[in-house]
């Protein structure tokens, strides 16, 4: 069935409803709904964020929130606290004050005489995570979820850490929200208070990476959150959404795994909404969560709950490019659960290469540390060349195990993962796995991988040295996937001991030994064609702005050759605009340096710098934030700064040092 609401209803925009806390904080929310809904009232839709409905997300609220409004409901997108146009101040990510406001805000909304009483979340990154732990609080007029992009465990899947190794990326977001976090409310909505208000939003800001770095073992801040501690707490009815092309890609699939009733989707894109999300094909998202609303929401009968539980598209393999625009392939269907239930083919590494029995092992490496430069960004968002290239260039600095080309297509989908037998020559080590396409052209093309930092065999909860020469039974899980291999390429396992930029190194390099190691593949039975479908991509109007300069993202590598030292190169320009409904304009540019010497762990060098603009008429505003990162044999060291600049004059200047014990990493 695929029963859909009523007629369109007229709509109305609230740019600035207040909520008042119970603390006496006051929250901003942009609200859409119907003009009626005071005598006809609606269920409401809740999006609650740190980045800026006003100037941040405006561009995909623009697409998405009125169009559910004209089918009856009350859009409501809220700054969390200390963002945005909101008062307050914010700590950390997914605190408990931020959670403790969420059910402030949602039994607020209950309440509302425009609201029929229920009321939904939906959320994309930290909308999708917040959506997930709110749910598992269970606040009684939450009746449904959609959460995009997101994860069930803070430790094992966001962008802190991976396999208990430290991503770069905890220092990349981090800088991300030194800078988001340092803008200031619009004068036009809060009046004259926004100076106080950004004035203490700079003085407080937190140093973020620091407060990560802190725990890096999976400790009670990590649990905090994860609702994987607790799948039963969740009571309301889960719709999760993810994209092949994005780092969240393990989500989707626990979560139907783990929750009755819940379904999900997984298509070929990035971390973005489905309805207009790269790589194409796009889907109609907006009118699979109109159902998803209407029947938990409104208690429709249409028929969801009878979908597939598990709906993934299977990418066809193509040659490695930095970017895609579109993957050719085809829907694929799970009637009940996600993947467990896939068998597994059994492939072995052995001294011939991957084979079908096991053989002969007897393998070492010692990576230099620039194996990992093909990786791409940990998470695709800015739509640049973010995507992993041709591997041959790490596959080169790593033991490569090739198999036969195959007589048939093969689907691989589930998550790979390699059981092995190896030892290290030092007590601290890591392990990057990379499972990799095969084509008949010679390169090679990233299906998946997996990390693991070999302290943590026994457990991310402690750190366990190593033993040197010691062998050890280890397994490494690989993400989440639904790939086909072409008949006629082969697979390649390439396993290395570094895997930069994505993870920082090991204090010391390391060599490790491999003696036995078995991939199991999750193989299903080959797809003949489209198993599900969905309706094309709607939404509404776009976001109304004169573009005041184009944006521009850049990625590059350079070696200097007298040092010896490589430096990936990141620039992204997101260009500048003028909102043409309140004349705001912003703009801003982002730039990363990550430099090492490929013999020396030591020399690791993270550096960001964030340009943020903001301006209306004589208005004009401007914060310059950077931090760097670096480490020796028993400390990282961290340094951050945050300038901020009215009308030119600078009126605030603050700086962060700080130096943290290695744990095992």
């Amino acid at each position: 069935m695929t029963l859909l609401s009523n007629a369109l209803r007229e709509i109305e925009e609230l740019p600035d409803l207040g909520i008042t806390l119970s603390d006496g904080c006051r929250l901003s929310a942009r609200v859409w709904r119907p003009v009626d809904a005071v005598m006809d009232p609606v269920p409401v839709i809740l999006e609650y964020l740190p980045y800026r409905k006003r100037d941040g997300t405006t561009a995909r609220d623009a697409l998405t929130h009125p169009w559910f409004a004209k089918r009856g409901y009350a859009c409501v997108r809220v700054d969390m606290r200390g963002n945005g146009d909101s008062q307050g101040l914010m700590e950390d990510e997914y605190t408990a004050q931020e959670q403790a406001d969420a059910l402030e805000v949602i039994d607020w909304l209950a309440r509302q005489d425009w609201c029929s009483g229920t009321v939904g979340m939906m959320g994309i990154s930290w909308g999708g995570f917040n959506s997930l732990q709110v749910a598992a609080l269970a606040p009684e007029p939450l009746k449904a979820i959609i959460t995009l992009c997101s994860t069930v465990d803070r430790y094992a899947d966001d962008i802190h850490y991976k396999g208990g190794c430290l991503l770069n990326e905890n220092l990349g977001w981090g800088a991300t929200m030194w800078s988001y976090s340092s803008r200031a409310p619009d004068p036009a909505l809060v009046g004259e208070a926004w100076r106080e208000m950004w004035l203490k939003r700079l003085e407080a800001e937190p140093f973020l990476p620091s407060t990560w770095l802190r725990h890096q073992r999976r400790d009670a801040y990590w649990q905090h959150g994860s609702v994987c501690e607790d799948y039963s707490a969740i009571k309301a009815k889960v719709l999760a959404v993810g994209g092949w092309g994005d780092s969240y890609k393990n989500a989707v699939p626990q979560l139907v795994e783990a929750l009755p009733g819940a379904k999900g989707i997984v298509g070929p894109w990035v971390h973005k909404y489905p309805h207009f999300a790269v790589p194409e094909p796009r889907i109609g998202f907006l009118q699979e969560a109109l159902r998803w609303w209407d029947r938990w929401l409104k208690d429709t009968p249409n028929g969801v709950e009878d979908e597939p539980d598990y709906r993934a598209y299977l990418m066809d393999g193509l040659k490695p490019a930095p970017w895609y625009a579109e993957r050719p392939g085809r829907w694929i269907a799970e009637d009940h659960g996600a993947t467990g239930h896939i068998p597994a083919q059994n492939l072995y590494l052995t001294d011939a290469g991957l084979s079908d029995t096991l053989g002969p092992l007897e393998a070492s490496i010692r990576s230099p540390q620039t194996c990992g430069q093909a990786s791409g960004e940990f998470c695709a968002i800015w739509l640049g060349p973010e995507m992993p290239g041709d591997q041959r260039v790490d596959d080169a600095l790593s033991l490569c195990f090739d198999g036969a080309p195959t007589t048939a297509p093969t689907d691989i989908v589930g998550a790979p993962v390699l059981h092995l037998k190896l030892s290290a020559d030092k007590p601290v080590a890591q392990i990057a796995v990379r499972l990799n396409h095969l084509l008949p052209d010679g390169s090679s093309a990233r299906i998946t991988y997996g990390v693991l930092n070999l302290t943590h065999r026994d457990g991310h909860d402690k750190v366990t040295p190593l033993e040197p020469g010691r062998v050890y039974d280890i397994a490494v899980p690989m993400d989440h996937i639904a790939y086909r291999l072409p008949a006629g390429h082969r697979l390649r396992v390439a396993v290395s001991s570094a895997y930069w930029p994505l993870l920082w190194p090991t204090p010391e390099a390391a060599t490790l030994t491999l003696t036995e190691a078995r991939l199991e593949l999750p193989v299903r039975a080959t797809a003949q064609g489209e198993e599900c479908s969905f309706p094309p991509p709607e939404a509404e109007e776009p976001w109304q702005i004169r573009t005041l300069r184009e944006d521009n993202h850049t990625r590059r590598i350079e070696t200097d050759l007298v040092s010896g030292v490589t430096t990936l190169v990141i620039e992204d320009d997101f260009g500048k605009v003028e909102d043409l409904d309140h004349r705001l304009i912003g703009a801003s540019v982002a730039r990363e340096r990550w430099s090492i010497h490929p013999d020396d762990p030591l020399s690791a060098r993270g550096w960001c710098h964030w340009t943020d603009e903001r301006e209306r008429g004589d208005w004009q505003l401007r914060t310059e934030t950077q931090c760097e990162m670096w480490s020796d044999a028993t400390h990282f060291h961290l340094h951050a700064r945050i300038e901020a600049f009215e009308g030119g004059k600078k009126i605030h200047h603050r700086e962060v040092a700080d130096s943290i014990p290695r744990d095992g990493l």
